[in-house]
């Protein structure tokens, strides 16, 4: 039916516009289909995007009519994000074609656009080799997010991912190790932050989850002496992605 953009995702509506979609391989976030709709076509379209894990929402007609613009939805409207995400092991491959240990930037929820494009053009700029992000709970590659950017989103690969635990314990079998910010954590300076390395950020309201922060080998905290007691999260992970630049150039 149509395609368009919306706001800070592409909105895609209708059937075809929605299979089509799917089969040329553009990245899906979400998808909406209306409750009980189960003919055919909506029945091909639900069986791909559960083959490609996005995240599936059933939701009412006023839902679907509040959404579209056209009112052709056709009982089916994706969500797509703006930029193609990468996979993780672009970046590993990244990090060996420039003869460098892999630095890598994990966000763990991340909700805010500006923060995510802010750490992406921090992430090009410190040479990180890629961003990794979680699929739930936290923004996708959206419209702002390419802005904020300022065009960094071109060239540092972003990669998805269902379970961000599991992605760091399948990069420390590669041999990377992890250090998140935290408050409680020794200071930045007095710890080794070189070798192969991967940044944790966190949520910007409630800081690294429970689950990432047990599998980090190193909490670092950021010396302040304001008298506020928290960064935000794009200019931690600036301060702390540059410590490890100025460890490397040691």
């Amino acid at each position: 039916m149509e395609e368009k953009k919306q706001k800070e995702t592409l909105v895609i509506e209708g059937r075809n516009a929605v299979l089509e979609a799917f089969r040329s391989g553009k990245p899906i976030d979400k998808l909406f289909v209306l409750d009980g709709c189960q003919d055919g076509p909506v029945r091909t379209i639900i069986r791909e995007a559960k083959k490609q894990d996005v995240i599936l929402n059933f939701v009412t007609r006023e839902r679907l009519d509040q959404m579209s613009e056209t009112k052709k939805h056709q009982g089916v409207i994706a969500h797509a994000a703006a930029y193609t995400y990468a996979e993780v092991e672009d970046m590993l491959q990244l990090a060996e074609k420039k003869g460098e240990e892999p630095f890598l930037i994990l966000l763990d929820g991340i909700e805010d656009p500006h923060n995510l494009g802010a750490i992406i053009r921090t992430a090009n700029l410190a040479g990180a080799h890629g961003v990794i992000i979680p699929k739930r709970r936290a923004v996708g590659l959206t419209a702002i997010v390419a802005k904020t950017s300022a065009g960094a989103l071109n060239y540092t690969p972003v990669a998805k991912v269902t379970n961000l635990a599991k992605t760091m314990e399948e990069l420390k079998e590669k041999g990377l190790w992890f250090v998140c910010a935290d408050m409680g954590g020794e200071s930045m300076y007095r710890l080794n932050l070189k070798g192969p390395i991967g940044l944790v950020i966190g949520n910007e309201g409630e800081g690294v989850s429970r689950l990432v922060k047990e599998k980090c080998d190193f909490i670092a905290s950021i010396p302040m002496k304001g008298e506020i007691d928290s960064l935000n999260a794009s200019v931690a992970a600036g301060v702390l992605a540059y410590e490890i630049v100025r460890q490397r150039l040691q």
